[in-house]
């Protein structure tokens, strides 16, 4: 879901899922699907909750998200899904037919009539209000994407972080009909990851299945690549900053915070924060960024001149010869630091190298937007950007939210099939004591 200037970059989250009547005056087709049995239980149900990790791809700059290999359908096929914390519902582009739908990295996905999801499965009366054989939905995003389909369910391969490998039967939806930015380019992925706390969230679904906790977690390399992962084995808890999530929001929201540019408070207070990494870069209300904008600008002096030419990103810098890297240019520039007004007065501090972009055109462009301009209002989204390098846990088992910095990129032994890897690299950085559960995990 691209946004203005030619840099791509995303806004998936806070989704808003839409009941769908067959008779919706766009893209609502007649389905060939009919009623199908109950979903399921998935293999591992009796064998206790475990976890589940898996490889990222992609980066802020330039590809603008971070996407994972998920294996679905029976056999198994490879799909690239946008991990997206800030959305409930997985969906893929899928052959339903399809109506509109842009060019994929997979072929599309083709369901069969026993996989449609009727109206009397519970995960279908948490998505949309149903009175026809199938149930259809629409889901939206802040960046005026939008998806609608028809909720299907099929097999996920995922192999534990207990050496077994289950294949439990989850929903999602089949989307026949895209609206995009510019549905003419090939998509980078087959559809989304939803991973929200809602019902018809895919971490919903496997807790309720008894195959992982209702916790997941990511960690996205500034370098580009990652992990994700599902479940709490991989969870250092005493080493975490904590959270309690806010109930003010529906999405992954660590509550309100005080903004802070240098050591230095700007003013703003009772700042709503979200955690999404379905949006590539980071968006403040405007008075905020007003306040960081004129911050930054009056610490950087003539130290460097703002790069008016670059179409990259709003607010652009540019030196005496282009920059190469971000340790080219961050010593010109400070941390912010957000304060966040809860119980445990946690802190989390973004450094420069969380907060710029150096482009292809070797300026230093600041990645945290507007998002007053596009209709954000006084939400803060904190996105892929600024969550870089650092382990976040989104703990919906005691409704808490956390982070860790690490160098997310140090995990060797990956298996890009998708189903999972060794985690020898984060043992060695941060779990330490905890390291003999993953042994199963290599070779």
């Amino acid at each position: 879901m691209a946004k203005p200037h030619q840099m791509v970059y995303l806004v998936l989250g806070m989704a808003i899922l839409i009941a769908v009547a067959p008779s919706i005056s766009y893209g609502a087709i007649s389905s060939p699907f009919k009623k199908s049995k109950d979903r399921s239980t998935a293999e591992a149900s009796t064998r206790g909750a475990s976890s589940a990790v898996f490889p990222l791809s992609g980066d802020v700059y330039p590809n603008g998200l971070y996407y994972v290999t998920m294996n679905i359908g029976n056999p198994a096929k490879p799909y690239y899904l946008d991990v997206d914390t800030g959305s409930d519902l997985t969906w893929l582009q899928c052959d339903a037919p399809c109506e509109r739908c842009s060019k994929v990295p997979h072929p599309l996905y083709r369901p069969t009539k026993q996989k449609l999801v009727p109206c009397s499965d519970p995960i279908c009366s948490a998505l949309a209000q149903c009175d026809a054989a199938q149930c259809d939905y629409q889901v939206q995003y802040a960046d005026q994407g939008s998806s609608l389909g028809v909720l299907v369910s099929d097999a996920f391969t995922l192999r534990l972080t207990n050496s077994s490998t289950v294949r439990p039967t989850l929903a999602f939806g089949c989307g026949y009909y895209q609206q995009l930015a510019n549905p003419n380019a090939p998509a980078p992925t087959d559809g989304v990851l939803g991973l929200g706390g809602g019902k018809v969230s895919i971490m919903s679904q496997l807790k309720d299945q008894g195959v992982t906790r209702n916790v997941v977690g990511h960690c996205l390399g500034r370098n580009g690549g990652g992990f994700l992962f599902f479940g709490d084995d991989l969870v250092p808890y005493s080493k975490v900053t904590w959270a309690p999530l806010s109930l003010r929001h529906k999405n992954y929201s660590p509550g309100s915070a005080s903004l802070y540019f240098g050591g230095k408070s700007l003013g703003v207070k009772q700042m709503d924060v979200v955690f999404d990494s379905g949006s590539s870069y980071t968006y403040f209300p405007s008075q905020a960024y007003q306040a960081l904008v004129s911050a930054v600008k009056s610490d950087i002096g003539d130290k460097l001149k703002v790069a008016s030419d670059d179409p990259s990103l709003p607010l652009c810098w540019k030196g005496q010869k282009p920059f190469k890297s971000l340790s080219d240019v961050k010593k010109y520039f400070k941390s912010v630091v957000l304060s966040f007004v809860n119980g445990k007065k946690s802190m989390l501090e973004i450094p420069p190298d969380n907060y710029l972009v150096v482009t292809k055109y070797g300026n230093a462009c600041l990645g945290i937007l507007n998002g007053s301009e596009i209709g954000l209002k006084d939400l803060s989204v904190f996105g892929d950007i600024t969550l870089q390098d650092l382990m976040v846990v989104y703990d919906n088992e005691n409704g808490q939210i956390g982070w860790i910095k690490t160098a997310c990129d140090r995990l060797p032994n990956a298996d890009s099939e998708g189903a999972g890897f060794g985690l020898d690299g984060l043992c060695r950085d941060i779990l330490n004591e905890d390291c003999n559960i993953y042994s199963a995990l290599f070779g």
